[in-house]
């Protein structure tokens, strides 16, 4: 990623490449489909046809745009990698700090949502996190405060 020095960079990348991989093979798998690459700040994004119904089989009751899985990041097509890139760019970072615990992690994440009556996704703290990060910093001086 951007700013950091290469040795950090190559160990981030190292810690996190486990689920990179998994990225990596749903690529690959769907690479004969026409899925397209391309690596932005660090990212290998893809998108396409095969991505698309990739996206659709998962078990929620709505429409993912986009997954991550550690310098991965699947989206149904351009525009969703566009729209959703400060949200999973801050999954990459959970990536890379919880390296190949993070797959176990987030999926017991959201167990934890659930029993505790909550939704698996909405309420898994992965998720929470990375909504968070959408939300535009304050501007010095600035309220968040609605009138």
């Amino acid at each position: 990623m951007p700013g950091r020095p290469a040795v950090l960079s190559s160990l981030l990348y190292l810690w996190a490449s486990p689920t990179s991989l998994v990225g990596l093979l749903a690529f690959l798998g769907c690479k004969i489909g026409g899925a397209r690459a391309a690596v932005i700040d660090g990212v290998l994004e893809v998108h396409g046809p095969g991505i698309r119904r990739l996206l659709a089989a998962l078990p929620v009751r709505f429409q993912v745009q986009a997954i991550t899985l550690g310098h991965v990041v699947l989206g149904r097509d351009r525009l969703a990698l566009e729209r959703t890139r400060v949200h999973e760019r801050a999954h990459v970072e959970q990536c890379q700090r919880w390296g190949p615990a993070f797959l176990p992690a987030y999926l017991l994440a959201s167990a934890f949502a659930w029993a505790a009556g909550g939704h698996f996704y909405l309420d898994n703290v992965f998720e929470r996190q990375a909504r968070a990060a959408e939300e535009p910093e304050p501007t010095p001086g600035s309220s968040n405060r609605r009138a």
